[in-house]
């Protein structure tokens, strides 16, 4: 990518309209001035671009993820996020030319099924068999951390590692039950795993300035303000 892929992952979270500015009501009840719907990246351009912007994020934090084997896409959101990324490490290593592209080639990609197919291979991942690897959880958001802590569940069930915890965009807002705390803080504390993001809301701010009406952007701050939880 000649622009940073933080830049053009927000740029298309605008034209695609999955970046939203008003007034909206989360699941949280909270009234929150922006609203990130992922699911809206549905263009094969956006598509690409997201799964670069993925794919460079792993490419920065490689020492903090360390070493892992397959992307788990949590269903359903997840799975094409997973199928994408994956492909397109391999792309990136191998175009240029990176010492350990082959590394990169391999990385596998799973999903899980809402519910356990019981005839054919059966079972409830698709894609590569866990058992015994490292896998890195790729997802959208993390609210109240329901679904990756089921994604976690799941993953040991099936008698493999979670390495770390991949999203397109981390809020850095407190949940509901705790005001000092971030979902992603506590997921990652609980765990003991890194999570990391494309983008976090302190990215949008930075590179709203100027692109939207002060009033838009003072009531983006105000709410960081309101719920940033300790330590960010």
């Amino acid at each position: 990518m000649t622009q940073n892929h933080k830049q053009i992952f927000i740029e298309d979270a605008l034209s695609s309209s999955a970046l939203r500015f008003g007034s909206f009501t989360l699941k949280s009840g909270r009234i929150s001035p922006y609203f990130f719907n992922l699911g809206l990246f549905n263009t094969g351009a956006h598509l690409s671009h997201l799964a670069t912007a993925y794919a460079e994020t792993i490419f920065a934090n490689r020492e903090k993820l360390g070493s892992f084997d397959v992307l788990f896409g949590p269903a359903y959101k997840g799975i094409s996020l997973a199928a994408l990324t994956a492909a397109k490490l391999s792309e990136l290593a191998t175009a240029r030319g990176l010492p350990d592209a082959e590394k990169w080639n391999k990385i596998e990609y799973a999903y899980n099924r809402k519910e356990k197919k019981d005839h054919g291979e059966g079972g409830v991942i698709v894609g590569s068999a866990l058992a015994g690897k490292k896998v890195l959880i790729i997802d959208d958001v993390i609210t109240a951390g329901t679904a990756i802590k089921e994604a976690f569940s799941i993953i040991e069930n099936e008698k493999a590692t979670v390495a770390g915890v991949l999203l397109a965009l981390d809020r850095q807002e407190t949940t509901v039950d705790n005001t000092k705390q971030s979902a992603v803080q506590i997921i990652s504390k609980t765990f003991n795993v890194p999570v990391i993001s494309i983008v976090d809301i302190l990215d949008i701010i930075k590179f709203l300035d100027g692109k939207l009406s002060a009033e838009e952007i003072e009531k983006v701050k105000e709410y960081r303000q309101k719920y940033a939880p300790e330590n960010l």
